[in-house]
């Protein structure tokens, strides 16, 4: 629904209350270095409850990834950098939490999927 006319672009903001989000952000982006991004991204949100070291390790292991890059990608500055930008970005728009959707600089509040029809529909129309 929406493939052609739709971008996705998903946002780091790791939460400071979660111990381990910044370092599941770190890890996602590292995978991404290996074209394992939403594979990695899905895991870990199935495995929200139970992230720590051991476990963000063990996904990367499970999908094969080279995990001398992957663990030296995950504490690059480069990977850093992105996030921070990120979440200096997510403040300026008034982000405090996740997951937080906009749709055309518009937040969606509503987030069940007829309300992301619905605005998208709406946004489509303005083309």
């Amino acid at each position: 629904m929406f493939s052609n006319e739709v971008k996705l672009v998903v946002k780091n903001f790791p939460l400071n209350n979660h111990k381990f989000a910044r370092k599941a952000a770190q890890a996602a982006l590292a995978a991404k270095e290996q074209g394992k991004f939403w594979e990695f991204h899905h895991t870990l949100f199935q495995n929200y409850k139970s992230i720590n070291d051991g476990k963000i390790q063990d996904i990367a292991k499970e999908l094969n990834l080279d995990m001398e890059k992957f663990n030296k990608d995950m504490n690059s500055k480069a990977v850093q950098y992105i996030i921070n930008r990120d979440v200096q970005d997510g403040r300026k728009i008034g982000v405090r939490g996740t997951p937080t959707v906009y749709i055309n600089g518009k937040r969606l509040n509503d987030r069940k999927l007829s309300g992301f029809t619905e605005m998208i529909e709406a946004e489509l129309k303005k083309k």
